[in-house]
């Protein structure tokens, strides 16, 4: 007879023995601070690291060169979870009380903002924690921890699943820093996250020297001479422009569904007298159900055939994710509450009170003797988060918000953890904080600190759960096998929207650090605009 509680102890003592590395292990990935796709130094670390400690790792796993898959064990069931850590171009910030960029880049450059080098912290520890408890008590569990980039274009887990990498998982746990007003400390129960597609046009221009081909015969032969085909610019700049006037008729105003896009690249070339030849733009968009994707990007595609077919330009779409809802499993989301019940929220300790109270003189305001809000140190029970949720959505509305931890949930049993981040409380009602306050208290272990830590607590107590008692996992499995009609490809179960084996879209201009003889800087260099 196993005793658990002895188990989790000794996986709670590996995690206290070990604080003081882990919290330096995080800085290491916030300072790195890479964009999506782009996380090469990230994921080469969390290799090593995985591998120090016993892991057997695939490196670039799924046709994603920042991605990667480890196992560790060898009998038992499969439990799994993951790392994120992209960062977001434009979010730059010093861990200092004040609005800086990291010393030596532009404002321009990324800085990590859930944040997700505190996600994947957060949940290294657990798994890490766990792997020394269960091979310490003899436990027959295997574990699973991939290496998830882009998630913040919901990149990776929809390409990890349509190469097959989550079918083999018994259960899986989702840890995300908190980031609902009405659900600090706790875990999803029906209500989780909505699809979210995205998807590239490419337009070109590379016969320019057709358009109004006429004027040729009428004796104007110099290029210089003759009507310049639209191009490629046109294109991206018709497609941008009709989406935005036909957005309002896309779908009805209600359920929270946004548009968003991107220009990847306009012209390919300097001002001068020819066509540009190539634009790219992507758009990006979350919708509660499949079906209000599916007419979102039915306009899309019409649009971007007319802009094309306008400025004498071909069209090519390309997928670069679709995600699935979420789907519930209230057992698994018990057990880990249960677990939270017994770790606790995150606490605060002076130090990062008094940062927190530095930012308040930053800006003005009067410091707090407690300068979190009062609820960061609370638990939030799954039924009053839910509760929370639906107070706020029409009941029509079943999922809400985007994340591709989705992915998981048709795969497995998964449960979704959510830990306080660090917030500061407002002087008044209505206040909101510049997100530069958010950022900075992301890289400063006081504040930090007790959002992963408290995270790597949860996570390793119910995996020691979910490998020591078979109950408790049948219980989460049987519940997964009601809720799909049978498991994977079951009656009612969804599968991967992308294709089977769909590679990677990480060939595209996304945005990244550049080697020059100037050293490592930011693709918009730190002087740009300041010349006068």
């Amino acid at each position: 007879m196993i005793d658990l509680e002895a188990v989790k102890q000794t996986a709670l003592d590996w995690l206290a023995a070990n604080n003081d590395q882990l919290s330096r292990d995080h800085l290491t990935i916030w300072e790195m601070a890479e964009p999506a796709w782009r996380e090469y130094r990230s994921a080469a670390w969390y290799v090593e690291r995985l591998r120090a400690a016993g892991w057997t790792v695939e490196e670039g796993s799924a046709t994603m060169p920042t991605a990667f898959c480890a196992t560790w064990g060898n009998e038992g069931p499969v439990l799994g979870g993951y790392a994120e850590y992209d960062a977001i171009p434009g979010r730059s910030q010093a861990a200092v009380p004040y609005r800086q960029p990291r010393p030596g880049l532009s404002k321009y450059a990324p800085g990590h903002t859930d944040p997700h080098s505190g996600l994947g912290i957060g949940a290294l520890a657990g798994f890490l924690a766990a792997q020394h408890a269960i091979e310490k008590h003899g436990i027959k569990a295997r574990l699973k921890f991939l290496g998830e980039p882009a998630e913040k274009m919901c990149g990776s887990k929809p390409v990890h699943a349509a190469h097959g990498y989550y079918d083999d998982i018994d259960a899986a746990i989702s840890f995300h820093p908190a980031s609902f007003g009405g659900l600090v400390n706790s875990v999803l129960w029906d209500t989780h996250c909505a699809p979210y597609w995205s998807r590239i046009y490419t337009f070109e221009c590379d016969d320019p020297e057709t358009w109004l081909a006429k004027q040729a015969t009428a004796g104007i032969q110099h290029t210089h001479g003759v009507a310049r085909a639209p191009g490629a610019i046109d294109a991206v700049v018709l497609m941008y422009t009709a989406s935005k006037f036909l957005k309002e008729a896309m779908l009805p105003h209600n359920g929270g569904w946004s548009i968003n896009e991107f220009i990847l690249t306009a012209g390919q070339g300097a001002a001068d007298n020819l066509a540009p030849n190539i634009g790219q733009i992507q758009y990006a968009c979350r919708a509660p159900f499949v079906e209000m994707q599916e007419k979102v990007f039915d306009t899309l595609d019409n649009n971007a055939e007319h802009a094309a077919a306008i400025t004498h330009c071909t069209v090519r779409k390309e997928w670069i994710t679709k995600t699935r809802p979420g789907l519930a499993n209230h057992a698994l989301a018990e057990i880990t509450y249960r677990n939270f019940e017994r770790v606790g929220p995150p606490k605060w300790s002076e130090a990062g009170k008094a940062f927190g109270r530095e930012i308040q003189k930053t800006l003005g305001i009067e410091p707090m003797a407690d300068p979190f809000p009062p609820e960061h140190e609370r638990l939030t029970s799954p039924q009053d988060g839910e509760a929370w949720f639906r107070a706020n959505l029409p009941a029509w509305q079943k999922n809400f918000a985007a994340d591709d931890y989705v992915e998981y949930t048709w795969h497995a049993p998964t449960v979704r953890l959510y830990v306080a981040r660090p917030i500061l409380r407002s002087p008044v009602a209505g206040y909101r904080y510049p997100e530069w306050t958010r950022f900075a208290m992301g890289g400063t272990p006081g504040t930090i600190d007790p959002m992963w830590s408290t995270a790597g607590k949860v996570v390793a107590l119910t995996l020691v759960d979910l490998g020591g008692d078979p109950g408790a996992l049948e219980r989460c499995r049987a519940e997964f096998l009601e809720r799909t009609g049978g498991g994977i490809g079951g009656s009612k179960w969804m599968p991967p929207l992308l294709p089977h084996k769909f590679p990677a879209p990480v060939e595209y201009r996304w945005p990244e650090y550049v080697e020059t003889v100037r050293g490592r800087e930011w693709t918009i260099p730190t002087t740009a605009g300041e010349r006068g």
